[in-house]
């Protein structure tokens, strides 16, 4: 059975993608968490993770060490992490890919933290500029593909990629336009995302560096987290 080594599901977004993906397409895996650390994850994280970072998932011993590289690993092995069809695996893929190296203000300026309720502080130009891609990708794949997920009918590794991004649309109260207003929802709704956000709002330890970070991207009005 696959080993899926992740950090905090309350702060970590990108142990999130190829979890809610394993969780979503009933691929068998074992979760090991370790909480992140305060400054470095290094030390703590390499014996297990050759970029001592999370995730990092095991398979017989052999490490594959990003959230990208996990995504493709699985699909060589497993039906439906991709699209079927062509164009619409080529766009999902594209779309993944833009959401992994890109958004680099939205996770700046709204760092995923699942149990608060945050009013953000005036929107940078950078961040504005991002949340409009953001609406014109999501628009584009419901469009296209008619929904309702963003390539089509079924839940595959494009929707696990932006699942962060539900949740920080949930903190943060984003919006956006047309039937990507709607997106987040769906997404939230999933069993798999049910799963870990009430983990999320269970956990009780704190990581100073994202508590900081989710205070500084505004006023914290709610936290909706077990009591530490």
């Amino acid at each position: 059975m696959y080993l899926l080594q992740i950090a905090n599901k309350n702060y970590s977004s990108w142990s999130l993608r190829p979890w809610v993906l394993m969780r979503e397409l009933n691929i068998p895996f074992e979760e090991r968490l370790t909480p992140f650390p305060t400054a470095s994850s290094w030390d703590l994280y390499r014996p297990f993770s050759p970029s001592g970072r999370v995730p990092c998932l095991i398979d017989d011993g052999w490490a594959v060490w990003d959230s990208l590289a996990i995504v493709e690993y699985l699909a060589e092995r497993h039906h439906g992490v991709w699209p079927v069809e062509a164009k619409a695996r080529a766009w999902a893929r594209s779309a993944a890919a833009e959401m992994h190296s890109s958004f680099t203000a939205l996770r700046g300026a709204c760092p995923m933290s699942c149990g608060l309720r945050v009013k953000p502080f005036p929107m940078s130009d950078a961040l504005k500029q991002d949340i409009f891609r953001l609406g014109d990708l999501w628009n584009d794949g419901l469009a296209r593909f008619s929904g309702p997920f963003l390539a089509g009918a079924h839940f595959t590794a494009v929707d696990a990629f932006f699942a962060p991004v539900a949740f920080r649309a949930q903190s943060y109260g984003l919006s956006l336009e047309g039937a990507a207003a709607a997106y987040p929802a769906q997404l939230l709704a999933l069993p798999a995302m049910r799963e870990w956000y009430a983990a999320g709002l269970a956990e009780t330890w704190r990581e100073p560096d994202h508590e900081a970070e989710a205070a500084a991207a505004g006023t914290i009005i709610e936290d909706l987290r077990a009591s530490a």
